[in-house]
């Protein structure tokens, strides 16, 4: 295969993205990889990334340049795509932007239209910006619908402004976060993550061959801190991290001087595990196995079951998601949820505590299967966090005690993911 260009790789990665596949699917191929500099890998994933984040507007944009746009080929279309988020969003020169668009147009018919398409965006392009509805547009119409519904039309647009921009690297930190935000230049949350802004390449931080953090969502890294908080001792507590892959709650827990057991059904995943355990000198037991099927042997003191999801919390991480599931995507897994639960269940000791937790901003998978199981298990109740478990950010907490995280919190710090928890404990016999 002949050396591609980082153009020429970022269309061939948006057209898998578009055609269904994952990112990180999008970005694996090895011989693009070799073909590229560092540089030019960094400029790929940039250009792809906001095409996908911006894809709405771009659409729009597009077709008041094209009459019938879903007419033209898919390549082209990609091709037309790639070339105005660089006009539009990424400050590309319009002479390299256009050139390189009408030079990965194959058909020769269409260069005419892909260069006066672009020439055309580039000229008029901040007035079709200044019009347009940018969160609404770039939002799918099933994921506005349901944010709507659950969180009203104010926190909707704030959610979707959040997934317009590059999220921040959050490190959890195996001894002191403070320390550790002062050699990095970073900052520690209110949670306690730390925050690396324009962190680079995450291997040359402060403290990785040390094995002194691991990269970690500030929303992510509650749920383990909200179980072991429960705990009257930490030090030998038999827990089992269900779903555990790829491993950065495992490493919480055993930080912590838990017994742990990380089950996850992937053994490929489970790999990542271990590799991720290797560098911080953390030992967790590791089962592949399906979680719904598997028993610990002995009763637990603790189970964190972060549940398959619709991820649609992780969007301006991988806007992916937000094109690739539909509003079908969570009620196919709610049965998988539910069997996890009561699994997860059958594994406590009474006075045991289970957390449950989806990074999906829809109700239907996080709070509905929690108040479906306590309707259904009358041996749990509900343990309520407490903001001071969470930093002290009361918008963390719903009413009814749980966790719940949107892209929009803490924006002012740039933002986390979306996440629900609920902390539910086995009644004592």
């Amino acid at each position: 295969m002949p050396p591609m260009d980082a153009r020429g790789a970022a269309l061939r990665a948006l057209q898998t993205v578009l055609g269904g596949e994952t990112l990180d699917a999008a970005f694996a191929p090895a011989d693009e990889k070799a073909s590229l500099s560092a540089r030019d890998r960094g400029f790929q994933r940039l250009l792809v990334l906001t095409t996908l984040r911006r894809l709405g507007q771009i659409e729009d944009a597009i077709a008041r340049c094209v009459e019938r746009p879903d007419n033209l080929p898919p390549r082209e279309r990609c091709v037309l795509r790639l070339g105005a988020a660089q006009l539009l969003f990424l400050g590309t020169p319009a002479f390299a932007a256009v050139d390189g668009a009408v030079e990965g147009t194959r058909s020769k018919s269409l260069k005419g239209l892909v260069n006066a398409v672009l020439r055309r965006l580039s000229r008029e392009g901040a007035g079709i910006l200044a019009s347009q509805d940018a969160a609404r547009l770039n939002t799918p119409a099933w994921l506005w619908e349901q944010w709507l519904r659950d969180f009203g039309e104010g926190t909707a647009r704030a959610i979707a402004t959040a997934h317009l921009g590059e999220p921040p690297l959050d490190l959890t930190v195996s001894g002191d976060a403070a320390a550790l935000a002062e050699r990095a230049g970073a900052v520690v949350l209110p949670t306690g993550s730390v925050r690396q802004r324009n962190a680079g390449s995450v291997a040359e931080l402060p403290g990785y061959d040390d094995g002194a953090w691991w990269v970690q969502d500030a929303a992510a890294a509650l749920p383990a801190r909200l179980l072991l908080g429960a705990l009257a001792e930490t030090r030998n507590a038999r827990i089992a991290d269900l779903c555990a892959a790829p491993g950065g709650k495992t490493a919480q827990l055993a930080t912590a001087g838990a017994a742990v057991t990380a089950v996850d059904r992937d053994a490929a995943r489970l790999q990542r595990v271990a590799d991720n355990l290797r560098r911080l000198r953390l030992h967790a037991t590791l089962v592949a196995a399906d979680a719904t099927q598997w028993s610990p042997g002995a009763l637990l003191d603790g189970v964190l079951l972060d549940a398959p999801c619709t991820a649609t919390g992780t969007i301006r991480r991988n806007p992916d998601i937000a094109w690739h599931k539909s509003a079908q995507s969570s009620a196919a897994l709610r049965p998988t949820q539910d069997a996890l639960l009561d699994a997860a269940a059958a594994m406590l000791r009474p006075g045991g505590v289970l957390v449950y937790c989806v990074c999906s901003l829809d109700g239907a998978e996080g709070i509905e299967r929690v108040e479906s199981f306590l309707a259904r298990r009358p041996g749990f109740r509900r343990e309520p966090v407490a903001p001071a478990e969470v930093g002290g950010l009361t918008e963390l907490v719903t009413p009814a005690g749980d966790l719940r995280t949107l892209p929009c919190h803490i924006a002012e710090l740039g933002g986390m993911d979306g996440f629900y928890a609920a902390r539910l404990r086995a009644l004592p016999l």
